[in-house]
C-alpha cells in the first residue's frame, strides 16, 4: 500500500510541474520519471530520489510527495499556501491554479474511495484539498474585485 501510494503522489507531483519542467528541475528523462511512478512489477522499487523531490516540491503547489510521507507516518504537517516573494498574476493563474486544486481534490477522492471506505486519514485529505480549493475561491473573488474597481 505505502510504495503504490508514494507513486501516485510522485506522479501527482511531476503532473503539478508538468513533465517538461520536471525534466528540466532534476535533470531526469520522462522516461525515467516516469518510471519513479510506475506501478508495473519492473519498476516497483525505484523512488525518486530526495533532491529531485525536493527541486520539484519547491515549484509545485503542494508538496505531494513530503504530504504522502508524513501521512504514512501518521504525522500532521500544517501547510501554509502563501509563500513569501509570491507575485500572484491574477485571475488567469487563479484559473490554472483552480483546475489544479480540482484535480488534486478528484485525485485525492478517486484514492480514498478506491475500497468504497473514506477513512479519517482520507477524509483529513480531503478536507485539506477542500480548504486549498476554497482558498483560491478566495484569491480569485479577491482579484477579480481589483480588476472590476
Amino acid at each position: 500500500m505505502s510504495a503504490s501510494y508514494l507513486k501516485k503522489h510522485t506522479e501527482a507531483l511531476v503532473k503539478d510541474v508538468g513533465i517538461e519542467a520536471a525534466c528540466a528541475l532534476t535533470g531526469k528523462s520522462k522516461a525515467t520519471l516516469g518510471r519513479y511512478y510506475s506501478d508495473s512489477d519492473e519498476h516497483s522499487d525505484r523512488f525518486m530520489p530526495i533532491d529531485a523531490v525536493a527541486a520539484l516540491e519547491a515549484a509545485s503547489s503542494y508538496p505531494h510527495v513530503t504530504s504522502a510521507l508524513a501521512e504514512l507516518s501518521g504525522i500532521t504537517l500544517s501547510y501554509e499556501t502563501n509563500r513569501r516573494n509570491d507575485n500572484s498574476g491574477g485571475v488567469n493563474s487563479d484559473v490554472v491554479a483552480l483546475s489544479q486544486r480540482f484535480a488534486m481534490l478528484m485525485a485525492e477522492y478517486n484514492i480514498s474511495i478506491e475500497d468504497g471506505i473514506i477513512t479519517v486519514n482520507e477524509a483529513k485529505r480531503l478536507l485539506r484539498e477542500t480548504l486549498a480549493l476554497q482558498q483560491v475561491l478566495v484569491d480569485m473573488k479577491l482579484h477579480l474585485e481589483n480588476e472590476s474597481a
